[in-house]
């Protein structure tokens, strides 16, 4: 009978603390919460396991002024940093946002913030919401850089949260639980 209990409370435990965000992201989205999570593949190999976390007030979009969003990556495989930013150009090409010459500047800043990682690393992108909208960008939980440019912010999120991503399914499963609280 201990053994069953010393078990059920452990096992509690561990959702506790599977639900509970980094303290990162504690600090960076006050009151944050998992809103969903998927699973990127690329002709059948997993390439990254993604993480939406929102505050209270939910998702609301990457215009939002008063609601900070983080978007996770776990990588399942090592990566080039500088492949990492030519995917993330390419995605913002298909999806037409910005003008040419914003991407091409986009892309040279992505190029040289993007770490090449590691299988199991974590970069994270933190919706700064607000009056000077922009992203700060984490590896396993240390600053990278911060990007104060709005319309950089916006396309780099919508790559995942657009309804026009090329990966549906992925943004179906981020903004599962995603609406504002009661």
């Amino acid at each position: 009978m201990r053994r069953l209990l010393a078990t059920i409370v452990l096992s509690l435990t561990m959702l506790g603390a599977a639900a509970a965000p980094p303290a990162f992201i504690a600090a960076d989205v006050p009151e944050a919460r998992l809103a969903g999570e998927g699973e990127y593949t690329w002709f059948g190999m997993r390439i990254y396991r993604a993480q939406l976390w929102v505050g209270p007030q939910g998702y609301q979009g990457a215009a939002s002024e008063t609601a900070p969003f983080v978007l996770e990556l776990r990588y399942a495989r090592a990566l080039d940093g500088k492949k990492i930013a030519e995917a993330s150009h390419e995605q913002m090409q298909k999806l037409g946002v910005g003008t040419e010459a914003q991407r091409l500047a986009w892309l040279s800043t992505m190029q040289r913030i993007f770490p090449d990682v590691k299988e199991d690393q974590r970069i994270a992108g933190v919706y700064r919401a607000g009056v000077a909208p922009g992203v700060r960008f984490y590896l396993d939980g240390k600053v990278l850089a911060d990007v104060t440019d709005g319309d950089f912010a916006r396309a780099f999120f919508a790559i995942w949260l657009s309804p026009s991503t090329t990966a549906p399914k992925l943004r179906a499963a981020l903004l599962q639980s995603a609406a504002p609280l009661p």
